[in-house]
């Protein structure tokens, strides 16, 4: 198996948690928030799609969904522009309120399609490519690959056990 074709299969699963949670989501149930602060459905999926958007645009040299196609306009969320929600309060997670679960749907898509496109053209010394060097040791592309996937299954995770949770809870 090439790197690419690893990498696509595994960004692909991404995209099968998020269908999985979408399937048959209303607004009201995507809002919710467990015990009345936990993250709600509407902000895991929104900050898993945004994270990866901007990280992928990152280290693909290319400009976010969310500006570049005005998709933050669009979800209209009262969050400065360039907010992915890393470290929200309580009342930052509240802001992410959507009315349209396709809207989320539509944004999932376009972020699963770029970053389908740029993984399945990378080869195994592209992974090698020092991305960040705030760190120590420098961050790879492949280890930056490797985080954006952990986290977006994770919040995929996390997601899909809130859906299935009574919402008296």
């Amino acid at each position: 198996m090439r790197t690419s074709e690893l990498l696509t299969d595994a960004f692909g699963r991404i995209d099968t948690i998020v269908t999985g949670v979408l399937n048959g989501l209303v607004p009201e149930r995507a809002n919710w928030r467990p015990g009345g602060t936990g993250n709600s459905i509407s902000w895991l999926l929104w900050h898993l799609s945004r994270g990866q958007d901007e990280q992928i645009a990152d280290v693909a040299g290319a400009q976010s969904l969310w500006s570049d196609e005005d998709y933050a306009a669009r979800f209209a969320f009262d969050l400065e522009p360039g907010d992915t929600g890393y470290g929200h309060t309580s009342e930052q997670v509240s802001a992410v309120h959507i009315e349209s679960i396709a809207l989320l749907r539509d944004y999932q898509t376009a972020v699963q399609a770029q970053s389908l496109e740029f993984v399945g053209s990378l080869t195994d010394s592209d992974l090698e490519r020092i991305v960040d060097k705030q760190w120590s040791p420098p961050v790879t592309l492949g280890v930056r690959l490797i985080s954006i996937l952990d986290d977006c299954i994770q919040h995929g995770g996390q997601a899909a056990y809130i859906k299935d949770l009574p919402l008296h809870i």
